[in-house]
């Protein structure tokens, strides 16, 4: 994208990704006393037919235009509101109607010539958006006022556990109504629509608490983006600075609140000085602020962090035991996601796409796999909330879930079949396993193994699979025959090798070569045939029993050599992982 003013300047694209541009820019910044931050576009300034010498620059990340710098020799020809003209013109092509901008008080004049409208302010920064983004989100607070002494908490829930629950309770004792506005930038390990609906959930027996949804005003990437960086600098107590002059300027007027809440903090020093700073400026602006303790289990405070790092862990039920009940689901859903991209993972595997190789394939890669993860990711969630909210589980109704995952796979995959495999045993196990959690308000192994086979057995075998074709020509079990018996190795043996071997060097790479001793990995038939499908089990048993890092490359090697992919072992490695997690007390 290129723009051309007068004779003598052009405005074009930098490419950051080379580094001697992405050197010159972060040069250029600091000597105006900037740094450079995340963006998605970035583009500057130049003499016409000079790719040498940059005389100002400017980014864009989403509808946020940053770092911002003209040279000073040009600071007095507009050159400046061109460039801030490039830019906007540019989100506006991207489909971005409201712009936001975070800058310097003397660029204030600029941007209000180009009919931004300043929002909030600080001592050397600005907060100014060009639409009535605030306007209408303003409104729709209103539209949720109730008379009386109000209160606010805002809130990430990332996830939602029982600390944030008893702050909750604890405010709304204090107020006649308490407000929860969710924070909606999805910067966080859980989705803002799995936050939004935690709270809602969490909250709906409290009948003086409302949740309102989240916007771009309060802690997001345009008033508090080193939030999300968890970096405390001269830029964080400017960015919160802005967030509390919005919070106090605009959001608390048009909920009348009066007052503010937040958890105490002993450990994340961002937050500490977050509420810091509420503490000095919400009263300047007629607004209490309130500190309550966090709530502690067994002299441990209870922390969302906490709860993740037992979820990396595979740790479901201390995890839980720091949840509110419905948060369960997105525990679920977490752990099925977590489940495949540890076995992507793991490295060295054979034939298979890992961090090292890309195994036996030619079609995919690391990167590719890991995006059909990041795409299937809420469609699992979708399975979960629906084996959590229906008693009877149908089989056209979690079909069509896997289907509209399926489709999102192969859109991010441009039609190449990742994890199709994945999506029916895992979907299948992940929609029983939270059906059960509903139920029992625990996942027992034979519960769930009971449950999956009820529901596998509504299922009908397709047809038109390569899957299929291997089942017609051998005689071997196909996925969903293994659904219907319940998995009958990974309950059983494959949850004894666990328990035996989990804590060795290697397990994951050990686990799978378990797995293929014993799997008819229908993807090696299909390959390979019957012969060497069963001389591929030998293989992996002679490895089993004498291992080593290398002679598992080496096993690799010959894989590659050969096209062989254990595809069916890894997704049974996945499923495993899985199951043994949710059951384990």
């Amino acid at each position: 994208m290129i723009d051309t003013f007068g004779q003598n300047f052009e405005i074009r694209d930098i490419p950051l990704s080379i580094k001697s541009y992405k050197k010159r820019v972060e040069s250029f910044l600091a000597d105006n006393d900037l740094r450079l931050e995340d963006v998605d576009y970035y583009a500057g300034v130049f003499m016409l037919g000079d790719e040498d010498v940059l005389l100002g620059c400017g980014g864009l990340k989403r509808n946020i235009i940053k770092c911002i710098a003209v040279s000073e020799e040009l600071r007095d020809t507009g050159m400046g509101a061109k460039l801030i003209s490039h830019l906007y013109l540019k989100a506006v092509s991207n489909g971005e109607n409201n712009v936001r901008v975070f800058t310097k008080p003397k660029n204030e004049g600029i941007f209000s010539s180009l009919s931004f409208r300043l929002l909030a302010s600080c001592g050397n920064a600005v907060l100014m958006e060009s639409g009535e983004g605030l306007k209408d989100y303003c409104n729709y607070l209103s539209s949720l006022r109730k008379d009386g002494y109000n209160g606010c908490i805002i809130m990430n829930a990332n996830p939602f556990t029982l600390g944030h629950r008893y702050l909750i309770k604890q405010a709304a004792k204090q107020v006649d109504n308490l407000y929860i506005i969710v924070v909606k930038e999805d910067r966080s390990v859980f989705s803002y629509r799995e936050r939004e609906l935690m709270i809602r959930r969490g909250v709906e027996d409290l009948d003086n608490v409302t949740v309102c949804k989240g916007s771009d005003y309060q802690i997001s990437d345009t008033t508090f983006p080193t939030y999300f960086l968890k970096e405390l600098s001269d830029a964080s107590t400017s960015q919160i600075t802005i967030d509390l002059n919005l919070f106090s300027n605009h959001i608390a007027p048009a909920l009348n609140i009066k007052r503010r809440f937040a958890g105490s903090e002993p450990e994340d020093k961002l937050t500490c000085r977050y509420n810091e700073l509420m503490s000095q400026i919400l009263p300047m602006n007629g607004i209490e602020f309130t500190e309550i303790k966090r709530k502690e289990d067994n002299g441990i405070v209870i922390s969302a962090s906490k709860l993740r790092n037992h979820l990396y862990n595979f740790e479901f039920q201390k995890a839980l035991a720091l949840s509110y009940p419905f948060t369960g689901v997105s525990l679920l859903s977490f752990l099925a996601t977590h489940s495949i991209r540890t076995e992507l993972d793991t490295t060295p595997k054979p034939g298979l796409v890992d961090k090292k190789d890309n195994g036996a394939h030619t079609d995919m890669d690391y990167s590719l796999m890991a995006r059909s993860i990041e795409k299937m990711q809420p469609f699992f969630y979708n399975l979960a909330l629906y084996g959590y909210d229906n008693t009877v589980l149908s089989e056209n109704d979690i079909r069509s879930v896997g289907l509209q995952a399926e489709k999102a796979m192969f859109d991010a995959t441009k039609g190449v079949n990742t994890y199709k495999g994945a999506l029916f045993s895992m979907g299948m196990v992940l929609t029983c396993a939270a059906n059960v959690y509903k139920q029992y308000g625990k996942i027992e192994k034979d519960t769930l193994r009971t449950k999956i086979k009820e529901t596998a057995a509504k299922f009908t075998q397709p047809q038109s699979t390569h899957g299929a074709k291997v089942l017609a020509e051998n005689k071997v079990k196909g996925a969903l025959s293994s659904a219907i018996e319940g998995y009958p190795f990974l309950f059983n043996e494959c949850f004894e090798f666990i328990e035996q071997r989990k804590e060795e060097e290697f397990f994951c790479q050990k686990l799978l070569l378990f797995i293929m001793t014993e799997l008819e990995d229908t993807n090696i038939y299909y390959r390979k045939g019957e012969q060497r499908a069963k001389q591929v089990k030998q293989e992996a048993k002679e490895l089993l029993e004498n291992f080593s890092v290398e002679k598992l490359e080496a096993m690799n090697r010959m894989f590659i050599a050969e096209h062989i992919s254990p595809g069916g072992s890894a997704d049974m490695l996945s499923l495993s992982l899985f199951i043994y997690a949710v059951t384990q007390r």
